[in-house]
């Protein structure tokens, strides 16, 4: 399955692993903003002097004294802390440590992390799904086109009298979802919420942001260029004749290790679910408006959005509790579809996210009352199951703009500060001084999201409160997912001196090339990894529990939703810490 270079590269990576769990200097491997703290944490316990040097003319700039002990709550690791917020001048910088022959290096620059979330953006070109990537835009990974989609198979479980099974339907474009082949409007909805957020909060920034796309200077920003690709095969996802919506576009199984353009298996839509057209009204309720501003670059397109909203909410009353059961699916249809099942069976918050989007969009009541019916299903981060609360940030930013905007928001506040108080207070215990870790139940599959969409509430209650303590915790779970944690690991590929090189990725794996597809979050640590994908784990405890080598899918495939609230993340820090 995997090429034989891989079991090499496994040996190497498990040696740079080892590195990580012996004393270290861990920090933010690309560096930090003028105006902001910085943080460093050194492991080991034994740290008695630090000194920071100057790269330009190798000479010392700060010294001092780490702080004392902390061990980790997460991991056996022996903590102490590096603070050096009083370097602010622009320049390259390494942290030494005596007896620790590795330092840590960064630069401090006010436009510190624009190229990763640049990248991170440009990491859904890499994504996409039938259209070649020309060496112009891709460069190194420039790749034939893969899976033209012109030709889908309405899978049995879909049939319908107007759509019956084996009939053909074309579904071209949208992104990959992961490390595989597949597209799933699931997964695809908060994908998408997260970045029309991400430009609905900060649409200045991304306006002026190019990533080198082929659609660049278009008169669109590119973030919305890449979302648009995205969009227009979600369109192709939904049934004309009723509304309802497709749960994916997949292959029967998962493809091999092997490229896009060599996959050529038959590919289904199959059944419609009410979580994924209720994903669907939210995202294309929440895109008419955040496009009603390029009619003239896009006519018409607003419109159907709001149209394919509405009839995906009134399929959606109709079938309110349609699960997608693949297991229950697999007992009475063929062929069997063991591809990601993304299964839902609680659907209040689906309500409640396509409600507020509908809201804000429209304007009629009757979406509010169903905003009102199903606010108490929001009370946790966002993830694929639990999209309540785009909906909860939504109603932040329109509070004012809506006549029952600020009534509806007002409950959203206080449990996105009780949240967010919960993290900062959080991070305070924390060897590594971030809320991601604040519990041993943020080391999930995924973990990474979890820390990047930590930081996008506390970017909301930012902008509740106005209070910095909660732009810094969000600006110290970047530094996390960017090197100060307790793997050593810059988790974005292609940004750190040790970053994710062996992702869990088929194009990254297939494509005889060393570096990985740039601009990709690896899951992170996952503390039931090693029972999840049987991979071999050099480090088993919470934090620990990842590796950079491709067999780990259970923490270090890459996926859509993951790399978003990252995108959030680092744009949001772009955007504000020299704004204030």
């Amino acid at each position: 399955m995997f090429r034989p270079y891989l079991i090499l590269v496994g040996l190497i990576t498990g040696l740079l692993q080892v590195s990580a769990q012996q004393p270290a200097v861990l920090c933010n491997q690309i560096g930090f903003y003028p105006n902001g703290p910085k943080k460093a944490i050194v492991t080991g316990g034994k740290a008695e002097r630090f000194y920071i040097v100057n790269l330009a003319d190798a000479k010392e700039v700060s010294a001092g004294k780490p702080e004392g002990v902390v061990p980790s709550s997460n991991s056996s690791l022996q903590c102490q802390e590096i603070v050096f917020t009083g370097l602010t001048k622009p320049g390259h910088y390494k942290i030494v440590v005596p007896g620790i022959d590795s330092p840590a290096y960064f630069s401090v620059d006010p436009t510190i992390h624009r190229e990763a979330a640049a990248a991170a953006v440009k990491g859904y070109y890499f994504q996409r799904v039938s259209m070649p990537l020309d060496k112009q835009y891709a460069g190194i990974w420039a790749r034939p086109a893969g899976h033209p989609d012109t030709s889908i198979i309405i899978h049995a479980s879909a049939a319908t009298a107007k759509r019956p099974e084996g009939a053909v339907i074309s579904t071209p474009g949208g992104w990959y979802d992961a490390g595989d082949y597949n597209k799933y409007i699931v997964n695809s909805g908060i994908t998408m919420g997260t970045l029309l957020s991400a430009y609905e909060d900060f649409p200045d920034y991304f306006d002026s942001l190019s990533t080198n796309i082929p659609e660049s200077k278009n008169g669109i920003p590119d973030l919305l260029d890449e979302v648009l690709y995205n969009l227009r095969w979600m369109l192709t996802m939904q049934d004309p004749y009723d509304g309802g919506v497709y749960n994916k576009c997949t292959n029967a199984g998962f493809d091999g290790i092997i490229m896009p353009d060599a996959a050529n298996k038959p590919r289904y839509v199959v059944q419609k679910g009410t979580a994924a057209t209720l994903d669907f009204a939210a995202v294309t309720a929440q895109a008419s408006r955040v496009f009603a501003k390029y009619k003239k670059q896009l006519p018409g397109l607003s419109d159907s959005c709001l149209t394919a909203s509405i009839k995906a909410w009134n399929w959606s009353i109709e079938n309110p509790a349609l699960a997608y059961n693949q297991d229950l699916m697999n007992k009475t249809f063929k062929p069997e579809i063991s591809t990601g099942g993304y299964g839902d069976r609680s659907f209040k918050d689906e309500w409640y996210w396509a409600g507020v989007e509908l809201y804000i969009t429209t304007g009629k009541d009757l979406y509010a009352e169903a905003v009102k019916k199903y606010s108490d299903a929001v009370n946790v981060l966002p993830g694929w199951p639990d999209v309540g609360m785009l909906g909860s940030f939504s109603l932040i930013r329109f509070a004012s703009k809506r006549p029952l905007g600020k009534d509806m928001s007002q409950p959203v506040h206080a449990l996105v500060l009780r949240l967010a108080n919960e993290l900062t207070e959080g991070s305070k215990r924390n060897a590594f001084c971030t809320p991601m870790g604040g519990k041993k139940t943020d080391f999930i599959w995924g973990s990474n999201a979890v820390a990047a969409n930590q930081g996008w509430l506390l970017v909301n209650a930012y902008f509740i409160s106005g209070e910095e303590k909660y732009l810094h915790g969000a600006l110290a779970n970047l530094d996390y997912l960017l090197g100060r944690n307790a793997t050593g690991y810059s988790f974005l590929t292609g940004f750190g001196k040790q970053s994710t090189k062996h992702p869990h990725h088929r194009p990254s794996m297939a494509d005889d090339i060393d570096a990985p597809v740039p601009g990709l979050l690896a899951g992170g640590p996952n503390s039931k990894a090693i029972v999840q994908d049987k991979c071999e784990y050099r480090f088993t405890e919470a934090e620990t529990m990842y590796t950079d080598v491709a067999c780990s899918y259970a923490s270090n495939e890459i996926a859509i939703n993951w790399n978003a609230p990252f995108v959030y993340l680092a744009a949001a820090m772009e955007a504000l810490m020299n704004k204030r």
